[in-house]
């Protein structure tokens, strides 16, 4: 009989039920119905959407204010009909190393050609000639009239910015980063302070207004500043669609909730890409983008608030009728005196706490070399992450050796990644959970301004990227071992019982293995 059935049995076998003495735990509770029952694949369900449209909110720059293909209008040559392709921009425009026309700069004319052949009337076979153009000799061209490849709009053409004023679009990705910064922190706080649900609705919904605002509008200056709000209202989806799962489920199940959860992460980016495709005008796409956010507004009536920070804020009454209906969806039996033991031993903890409901600055004199240890971990595997794939371009000589080590590195840092999510989310107490896992997502990104600077090292030594990665990620491994084990523990409520975690004194961890086993 595999865990599950064991776990079903014990729950409708009234002699099995735990012993009136013994304390119950929201982790036992959620053991007996059920740690990954019906009701929680349904919770996941929705939260999935809000997670697919923060991964498509984060990256959505890249086409809205992506370098559209385009060439010089070269004048001798062009006319009303003319494609960006044509017999002769391969001795009239030069070409860029990946093969494809150079957007700003053309072939001069060559002055020793006969005048009278530039001075005749328009003739296509005498004026467009190989020996017409000087490839000794490169000029910039016009912006005014150019030639596109494609019939994508982006801001680049709706407000000009082409050549020298390039570092506009790039720039956008950049403000964007400068938001999420800002807002991670702000989010976290939100959804500690205020519940997970309200956090995740108000940012989504804030995020869906602000990106149709942003399809209309009429310069640069306003994209920007709506891109900038944009990114600081979306930037907490992702962490606080995190922290639903992992309070949501028993403590053997977290690692595979979390896991399904970013999965459809992944499939936001390729959605994205789709809708890219096939609507290539920016101010359209933004509308199918964000248009279906305003919706998650019904989430207020259909997704529950998390069990518990709805107990850490002392709402008991809510807290049970959320177990209850749990229970009811996945079947189980749920005893009325097990809710009122959990009721009472979690008003006594609250009372005997000398918490407050937000309690940062105890948080941070407990555990700051906790907090700074996992910091160190953020910034690292931001470094190494983006860091591997901004270096990729550097492999040669001996390449498949190398494209091997890059690979299995590439995949350790990932799962690596990957832990760490969870692993901030189950070191630090629900009051305080998404705060602090949103401080350790924000110093990560410190790894993504450094990674963004790695291949410059290169020009100085063609190792001294790799062996920064090397040396950073030795180092926070080293490190990490000074961080408590939080396998099969409970999640921590209180300051006190995060600070418990990993100690050799004995927690109600116990109690949930028992009861299991």
């Amino acid at each position: 009989m595999d865990l599950n059935e064991r776990v079903t049995a014990n729950s409708h076998n009234h002699n099995q039920i735990i012993k009136e003495e013994e304390k119950v735990t929201l982790d036992t509770i959620l053991v007996h119905i059920g740690q990954f029952g019906k009701f929680q694949i349904n919770i996941l369900l929705l939260i999935c959407i809000p997670m697919m449209f923060s991964a498509i909110f984060s990256v959505a720059y890249v086409f809205t204010a992506g370098t559209v293909i385009y060439r010089c209008n070269i004048t001798e040559c062009d006319d009303i009909d003319s494609k960006y392709d044509e017999p002769w921009t391969e001795y009239a425009i030069p070409y860029k190393s990946n093969s494809v026309l150079d957007r700003c700069h053309r072939y001069a004319a060559n002055l020793t050609d006969n005048l009278t052949n530039f001075n005749a009337e328009f003739n296509y076979n005498t004026k467009c000639k190989n020996d017409h153009f000087d490839r000794n000799n490169t000029q910039p061209c016009s912006t005014d009239n150019l030639i596109f490849r494609d019939s994508e709009e982006t801001i680049s053409n709706e407000f000009h910015i082409y050549c020298k004023d390039e570092w506009k679009l790039s720039m956008v990705g950049t403000l964007n980063n400068i938001g999420q910064f800002i807002g991670i922190p702000i989010g976290g706080y939100i959804s500690d302070m205020y519940g997970r649900r309200t956090s995740l609705i108000l940012c989504s919904f804030i995020a869906g207004i602000l990106g149709i605002i942003r399809s209309f509008a009429t310069s640069y200056v306003f994209f920007v500043v709506f891109e900038i709000l944009d990114s600081i209202a979306s930037s907490s989806i992702y962490s606080v669609c995190f922290i639903i799962g992992i309070e949501l489920v028993g403590p053997q199940k977290r690692v595979l909730a979390c896991c399904l959860i970013t999965v459809f992460y992944a499939l936001g980016e390729i959605l994205l890409a789709l809708f890219a495709k096939y609507y290539q005008n920016w101010r359209i796409l933004l509308r199918i983008l964000y248009g279906p956010t305003l919706a998650l507004v019904a989430y207020f009536w259909i997704l529950p608030e998390s069990v518990r920070w709805l107990l850490s804020q002392n709402r008991d009454e809510e807290a049970k009728l959320i177990l209850k209906q749990a229970s009811a969806v996945n079947r189980s039996e749920l005893p009325d005196r097990w809710l009122e033991k959990l009721v009472t031993a979690n008003d006594q903890k609250l009372r005997n706490s000398s918490e407050k409901k937000f309690p940062i600055r105890e948080a941070f004199d407990k555990f700051f070399w906790r907090i700074a240890n996992c910091s160190y971990c953020w910034i690292v595997n931001v470094l190494v992450y983006y860091g591997l794939s901004l270096s990729a371009v550097l492999l040669h000589d001996n390449y498949y050796i190398q494209l091997v080590l890059f690979l299995l590195g590439k995949m350790a840092i990932t799962a690596s990644f990957q832990v760490l999510y969870f692993f901030t989310s189950e070191i630090f107490p629900t009051t305080l959970r998404n705060s602090l896992l949103s401080f350790c997502s924000m110093m990560g990104r410190f790894g993504s301004m450094l990674a963004a600077q790695t291949p410059l090292l290169a020009k100085y030594s063609e190792n001294a990227p790799p062996i920064l990665f090397a040396i950073t990620a030795l180092t926070s491994a080293g490190l990490s071992l000074l961080l408590p084990e939080t396998t099969n523990k409970i999640l921590p409520n209180t300051v006190k019982e995060a600070n418990d975690i990993g100690g050799t004194k004995k927690t109600n961890a116990t109690a949930v293995e028992d009861f299991v086993t």
